[in-house]
């Protein structure tokens, strides 16, 4: 039975683990592109480390485990991991953010391995504008790794963009046609306060509003009902089932409704994505003079602990906000 109802009625199921803070791309929105201020790999928790606090979090009632990075497809052990999480007894459903580079020899292995669905982020269809946004000139490599996605069978294969005043904030309907043709579901994604560069300005932030201004001129959009947990906003297509939705963190939150943990690469659980406290979990499952038993009990305390002092919201629309001091890579999406 799940418990980890917190002070807000809240009922948490979710948990998103960053397997790694390294990332194969440079996005300006998250970090510089001469951004080197990783996490010190014996800081990083190794996958049986990362397999105790995933089966503690299952048998107190999370019901999906999706794995984040940076790029969680940089970890070596990718495929093992979600194996042996599909594998447990009670097994969470098993899903996975990525920028797409390495699906072209992963997507088969992984969706043998138990991988049930995919976000691939893509901000822009221009090559030219994936080189300025990224520094990096692989925008055919996301395009070989959906490809690889599909066939391998996974679905829905979810598209996530965050646009950019002045570079790709012009983008949003060839998006949307593009995503309506391949038959993914797109997702547009606010900016938040989370970049490594601190460049974050709420003043040219491309907002809900005008995401969906631009679409309207290019097609009918009608708001699906019944929105629950989902941090994404959706809305029928022309009249067809099909869906585009809309990720309004900053101007529209949705945190009465957040059912999301979230585990760093180095094993501290977080209640909320701009949390300025952390639960180390690392420490306990490291203790030497504790046994296995205790570890287990511990881990579940302090889920417990994260869930009940977990805030009602996560505040960056009040004069008193502060921008936590990890940037998203380090955190986890």
């Amino acid at each position: 039975m799940n418990s980890l109802i917190d002070n807000y009625g809240r009922k948490h199921r979710d948990l998103r683990v960053s397997l790694t803070d390294r990332c194969s791309l440079r996005c300006t929105y998250c970090m510089p592109h001469d951004f080197s201020d990783w996490l010190k790999s014996d800081h990083l928790l190794d996958t049986g480390e990362l397999m105790t606090v995933i089966r503690v979090a299952v048998s107190v009632g999370i019901e999906e485990i999706r794995l984040t990075g940076g790029e969680p497809l940089l970890r070596a052990d990718i495929v093992d991991i979600v194996a042996r999480i599909t594998a447990l007894e009670n097994a969470p459903s098993v899903s996975l953010t990525t920028n797409g580079l390495r699906l072209v020899e992963l997507a088969k292995p992984l969706v043998d391995a138990g991988l049930e669905r995919i976000n691939v982020s893509l901000d822009t269809l221009d090559r030219t504008r994936f080189t300025t946004l990224t520094h990096r000139d692989r925008i055919d490599d996301v395009f070989a790794g959906l490809r690889a996605a599909k066939e391998a069978g996974l679905s829905p294969i979810k598209i996530n963009s965050v646009l950019m005043k002045d570079i790709n904030d012009d983008e949003a309907p060839a998006l949307l046609k593009w995503a309506l043709e391949e038959g993914f579901s797109l997702r547009f994604i606010e900016q938040m306060p989370l970049d490594a560069g601190g460049v974050w300005n709420r003043d040219t932030m491309v907002t809900a509003g005008a995401i969906l201004a631009s679409l309207a001129s290019d097609f009918d959009l009608v708001a699906v009902p019944g929105r629950g947990s989902s941090p994404a906003e959706e809305f029928f297509v022309n009249g067809t089932e099909a869906t585009v939705g809309i990720i309004a963190s900053v101007t529209q939150p949705f945190c009465g409704a957040c059912d999301r943990l979230r585990l760093t690469s180095d094993g501290q659980l977080r209640s909320c994505l701009f949390s300025l406290e952390e639960m180390d979990l690392r420490k306990v499952i490291r203790n030497p003079e504790l046994s296995q038993e205790q570890i287990t009990q511990e881990l579940s305390v302090r889920f417990f602990k994260a869930v009940a002092g977990k805030l009602p919201g996560h505040g960056i629309n009040d004069p008193t906000f502060i921008q936590p001091r990890r940037p998203m890579s380090a955190i986890g999406g």
